[in-house]
């Protein structure tokens, strides 16, 4: 068993190699082998933004706080709001991150693949990124 009060582990920030601006991450779970779930609270300051990236098992998004933007390659940039739930299929090249104009929190969960949870790609260009507030 592991227990962690609150508060008890650190902030992370976002790693700039995998993500533009202003992130930081709180883990929520990390499960040791053999078990393969991850889970982590991720806040990203206004115009902040994941890399391009795929999951081999998959990945759950929860909405907390805030407004946002989801977007699957080839398809049109969604926004995203609080209480809305994002099923992103394995191998999915996608980005989520804030508003330009809000911060976005949100809780992301994937499972692991032979110890990988993530494949991070290219950064999202200012041209892919959406400029205008989510209507």
């Amino acid at each position: 068993m592991q227990f962690f009060k609150g508060g008890e582990r650190p902030h992370r920030p976002g790693n700039p190699d995998y993500f533009t601006g202003s992130v930081s991450q709180d883990p929520i779970i990390e499960a040791p082998d053999p078990a393969r779930v991850r889970a982590v609270i991720v806040t990203f300051q206004p115009g902040a933004r994941t890399n391009w990236h795929t999951h081999p098992l998959g990945q759950t998004l929860y909405v907390m706080s805030g407004e946002g933007w989801f977007q699957l390659d080839g398809e049109s940039a969604r926004e995203i709001r609080p209480g809305d739930t994002i099923w992103i299929a394995p191998g999915e090249k996608h980005w989520h991150g804030a508003s330009a104009h809000s911060a976005m929190r949100h809780l992301a969960i994937q499972e692991a693949l032979d110890g990988k949870h993530i494949t991070w790609l290219e950064p999202v260009s200012d041209e892919q990124y959406p400029s205008h507030a989510p209507t």
